[in-house]
């Protein structure tokens, strides 16, 4: 699969900033001194953690496995530190006071020894705050997967997220008190192209990354039909894409 392309990335920023900046505010961690964003991209979830840790004693690392990404996250936050990892593998030199994961951790199977993994990397008192996108079931998603079928195509791998109670439970049993929730946002779109133009740079990735110019033209514009039936126009012509998103913030208690 080619790299990820921040600036296609960034072109819905303040939508995708919202939901980071949320979770961010959430972090109640003032001793922090070691702060890590998993699947940091190009650097905007970076910033917001560099914010709200601005101590010259905080180390705030962005770990990324696309080398584009941490190209640009490099050139806008260079008092940061960016490490070339799979956050899966990740293991830090020493533990974690504020594990941060915005949006990164939906691309990830095996959360039930993923979360645990990332627990164990957490120092006392540390706390892991994570928000993943929750629309497997949107049409945004149900629909990518429909048209795949349709067209003889691979379906993503990416896996439907565990349940609220599962994933309390994983980070309970990992020795952590959780806070969970779930956010659905309600994004004002002016067509249901601009719908496609956001899941470009993430969802229809896997979809189209094997596929010739002329498979991925009769993909979008199958998909593009589909998306107009299921995202109708408002009054004002605009259209609602729908996506909710769910949250948890685990604090480990001490041993």
């Amino acid at each position: 699969m080619q790299d990820w392309n921040p600036a296609l990335y960034l072109q819905f920023e303040a939508e995708r900033t919202r939901p980071a900046a949320e979770l961010a505010a959430r972090i109640q961690h003032p001793g922090a001194k070691q702060v890590s964003d998993l699947g940091c991209g190009p650097g905007n979830s970076t910033a917001l953690l560099r914010k709200a840790f601005p101590e010259a004693t905080v180390t705030v690392t962005g770990v990324d496995n696309s080398p584009a990404m941490l190209e640009k996250a490099r050139a806008a936050l260079p008092d940061c530190q960016f490490e070339n990892a799979n956050v899966a593998q990740w293991q830090p030199a020493v533990k974690q006071d504020v594990i941060y994961a915005n949006a990164s951790l939906q691309w990830l199977g095996a959360h039930g020894q993923l979360f645990p993994h990332l627990a164990a990397q957490l120092a006392d008192n540390g706390v892991l705050a994570v928000q993943m996108p929750d629309n497997w079931q949107e049409p945004t998603h149900t629909l990518m997967r429909q048209v795949a079928a349709e067209l003889g195509h691979a379906d993503s791998g990416r896996e439907a997220l565990l349940s609220a109670q599962e994933y309390y439970n994983l980070l309970a049993q990992a020795g952590c008190t959780v806070d969970i929730w779930r956010t659905t946002y309600f994004h004002v779109m002016p067509s249901a192209r601009a719908i496609i133009d956001w899941l470009s740079s993430t969802g229809l990735r896997p979809y189209l990354a094997e596929l010739d110019n002329i498979q991925q033209q009769a993909f979008l514009e199958r998909y593009h039909a589909l998306l107009q039936q299921a995202y109708p126009p408002q009054h004002d012509g605009n259209v609602l894409m729908m996506f909710p998103r769910l949250f948890m913030v685990a604090r480990k208690t001490k041993a």
